[in-house]
């Protein structure tokens, strides 16, 4: 919450709600880029994605039977002509209308669709922690439908996207919980006993022959089917639950999902539900964490900041400052984000604000820089990497943004 708020990257406001963020402009930029890099990652992993509203009638909630086990934490519903409509807390009943429109046939499964979905749910107000929990978030929603034969292998390739977003966070302390139901108490979930011991079945040996490291939680599953939560630590030492990957027998039944088999008759279909990058908002909470705010190239608000010493080389500041604007990113919303500091001040003043606001790169010109067209690169940790032309350090910043590492100097 500190630094969120010195960094200008949301805010919340009494008039719009507890638990509702507004994200400002520096942190729409790691939500932008979060969802780019989602977009790249499932397309290698053959998603499709789709838009669905934020609101639907209370008939799909009783189809989905969130109406009446979940229904402490949803919203109250809106009576629009008379009929009752409810904010979605998730997006699945909508995903599963989508698949559920169009006859499949074995040959096409799996089907994967995603959507970074906007959801809202009811938390006590006790409960609301910055942008850790609250209570209108968008999550990086997706729904696999599959054939109970890939049902083992396509969990597996969600753990492996899980790992290569976290290993490409450098994020090392987390582990999974494999929640379960308890078996003597069905009536906190679908009635199912062999379809839960099928389930479980499924996620343990996908667990097992993954390699990675989980543990075992009774009586913790959703109401519909086993899940795998991935544990993480906060920056104090709080543990979150970042993301989940579920795996559903129920929705089958409900929405009646099949495909045509190749002997021509309908089968029901496996439904895994999963969001590796969480929602925006709990994620960030913990990136700003995760980094101290002093995000990655590829993820800060403002990448650059061209320092003037004088007012005499304010046009060769700004042909720096276009050089970078201009320079074209693959893997960018928006190509490079720089700014100008034109302030009256000091140069050590500029550079200093330009650390507090954990900016990577300060580029000081003066009259020497604009003579030989270069700039004198520093970094935020204080090291100086001397003058370079200025092609050189566009290279350099873009190469940061397009693989998502950082140079080793």
């Amino acid at each position: 919450r500190k630094i969120g708020k010195e960094m200008e990257l949301f805010t919340f406001s009494p008039d719009v709600g507890a638990g509702l963020p507004l994200w400002m402009p520096n942190g729409m930029v790691i939500r932008q880029e979060l969802e780019f890099l989602a977009l790249q990652e499932e397309r290698k992993d053959g998603y499709r994605r789709v838009a669905t509203p934020h609101i639907a009638k209370e008939t799909l909630y009783y189809r989905s039977r969130h109406l009446p086990y979940y229904s402490e934490g949803m919203y109250t519903p809106l009576d629009i002509d008379g009929e009752n409509y409810y904010l979605r807390p998730m997006n699945c009943p909508h995903h599963h209308l989508i698949f559920g429109a169009t006859r499949h046939s074995y040959r096409e499964m799996p089907i994967r669709i995603a959507e970074y979905g906007q959801d809202y749910r009811y938390e006590a107000s006790g409960g609301l922690s910055g942008l850790m929990r609250v209570r209108g978030f968008c999550m990086n929603d997706a729904h696999i439908y599959c054939r109970y034969d890939q049902a083992k292998e396509e969990f597996i390739r969600v753990l492996r996207l899980h790992a290569r977003y976290y290993d490409l966070m450098d994020i090392k302390e987390y582990y999974m919980r494999l929640s379960l139901p308890d078996m003597n108490k069905l009536d906190k979930y679908v009635d199912e006993p062999q379809k839960w011991l099928d389930a479980m079945t499924i996620i343990k040996q996908a667990m097992d022959e993954s390699g990675y490291h989980y543990v075992e939680g009774k009586g913790e599953a959703a109401f519909y089917g086993p899940k795998i939560d991935f544990m993480i630590k906060s920056a104090i030492g709080t543990e979150y639950t970042i993301s989940t990957n579920q795996l559903d027998f129920l929705a089958t039944q409900t929405f009646d999902l099949k495909y045509v088999g190749e002997d021509g008759a309908d089968h029901p279909v496996y439904v895994i539900h999963r969001a590796p990058l969480g929602t925006h908002e709990r994620f960030t909470a913990f990136l700003i964490e995760h980094y101290a705010g002093a995000f990655p190239t590829w993820l800060a608000p403002i990448q650059a900041r061209v320092i003037p010493i004088s007012d005499k080389v304010s046009d060769y500041a700004q042909k720096v400052l276009d050089a970078l604007f201009q320079a074209p990113v693959v893997n960018g919303t928006a190509g490079l984000r720089v700014d100008i500091d034109t302030t009256a001040e000091r140069m050590q003043k500029k550079i200093r604000d330009a650390q507090l606001q954990k900016i990577p790169y300060m580029l000081v010109v003066g009259e020497r820089e604009a003579a030989e067209g270069k700039v004198a690169v520093r970094l935020r940790s204080g090291k100086d990497l001397g003058a370079m032309p200025i092609e050189a350090f566009v290279e350099r910043i873009k190469r940061e943004a397009e693989t998502r590492k950082e140079t080793v100097d």
